[in-house]
């Protein structure tokens, strides 16, 4: 039996839970300039599924559903995915993000791959990679590099 080849991939979303899909919205417009799409909210208020376009792409969140097994980050770890945004300027995005309510997880700083940037968790418990290019670097040298980090 010869195996069919997968469907062509034309898009890829993120997809959050968030405990309150409303301030997120609120948050995720104030700290990265999000515009809203449009929100379903079924009748006990709850948003069951809103789109927001950041630049060229959309980020699809909700409230948590638990009948659905649909829950936001919790437990004191933080989740195991991450969201990187490419910026052209992640300084001043990681200072927009913490002025509009997020935490910083470190200093933003240049990286042996060739950008600078830095990681922060928003109020909903989802951490955002926020990074610029400052060098192109080839796969090789980045190898060199990330093995010498780790020799010392």
């Amino acid at each position: 039996m010869t195996e069919a080849a997968p469907s062509p991939i034309h898009e890829v979303f993120a997809y959050l839970c968030v405990s309150d899909s409303a301030a997120a919205i609120e948050f995720y417009r104030r700290a990265f300039g999000a515009t809203e799409r449009f929100r379903l909210v079924e009748p006990s208020g709850r948003i069951g599924h809103a789109e927001l376009q950041l630049g060229p792409v959309v980020l699809m969140l909700s409230d948590a559903f638990p009948e659905f097994d649909i829950h936001p980050p919790g437990g004191g770890a933080l989740p195991p995915v991450r969201i990187h945004l490419h910026v052209d300027n992640a300084d001043q995005m990681i200072a927009s993000a913490i002025a509009a309510g997020a935490t910083a997880l470190g200093e933003v700083s240049d990286a042996f791959y060739g950008e600078r940037g830095g990681r922060i968790k928003d109020p909903f418990g989802h951490v955002w990679l926020i990074g610029h290019s400052i060098e192109e670097v080839s796969p090789e040298e980045m190898q060199r590099r990330y093995t010498a980090m780790f020799e010392g």
